[in-house]
């Protein structure tokens, strides 16, 4: 089958922000006496939405479920912070949306970050511009692992699971797009996404092979 389409995650693949969004949350927790671990948001709370985040530190750490609205808006806010601050274009990522556009691949990006977030990220990385179907946390019922915001891409995009590939980092990530029936391309973060190993990635799929590089 034919790819037409290649659907994105946003953080630590587009944009190298999962420190933005670690200190950010960090910074807003510690304000009421609480913390997580380095290791702790790269294994378990990666990807997903800050919402789903604190919901679990209430249940692990005991996290007053009444502080909820309050330190997810502090964090937005120093997420908004971050990203003004450090979001700048990135050569390589510039060149690869710009030539996979050329190379006629319809473009979205599915992120559980606010919308916000995700215009503000892309904007300040020069690509916003390039994408046909956006698709953040506030657009879904169901945030990743959910397939939800995956499917809802491919349905505006009018095209089937197995026209897409999707690139993503994180566990969570990779288990929507699996959930979601599309071509996962796995990479360990923001260092692997390149043109060139998406279009072997492409290759190998069109080309009926069982292990996608």
């Amino acid at each position: 089958m034919k790819i037409k389409a290649v659907l994105f995650d946003l953080d630590g693949v587009l944009v190298d922000a999962t420190e933005w969004h670690y200190d950010a949350l960090n910074r807003a927790l510690a304000l009421f006496g609480y913390t997580i671990a380095r290791y702790e948001h790269l294994t378990i709370y990666n990807g997903l939405p800050t919402r789903k985040k604190l919901e679990m530190l209430s249940v692990e750490k005991g996290l007053p479920r009444g502080l909820h609205t309050m330190i997810n808006r502090i964090k937005q806010k120093f997420t908004r912070e971050e990203i003004l601050r450090q979001c700048t274009p990135v050569f390589e990522k510039e060149y690869m949306i710009r030539q996979l556009r050329r190379d006629g691949y319809r473009l979205g990006c599915c992120s559980n970050s606010i919308r916000d977030s995700l215009e503000l990220m892309l904007r300040g990385s020069g690509i916003l511009d390039q994408f046909e179907v956006l698709v953040s946390n506030e657009d879904v019922q169901h945030p990743k692992p959910d397939p939800e915001m995956y499917l809802n891409a491919m349905s505006a995009l009018q095209l089937a699971p197995g026209e897409t590939v999707i690139v993503e980092d994180a566990d969570h990530g990779a288990e929507a797009a699996r959930r979601a029936g599309g071509h996962l391309c796995r990479v360990s973060g923001f260092g692997e996404v390149e043109y060139e190993r998406i279009r072997r990635f492409i290759a190998d799929i069109e080309q009926g092979k069982k292990e996608a590089a």
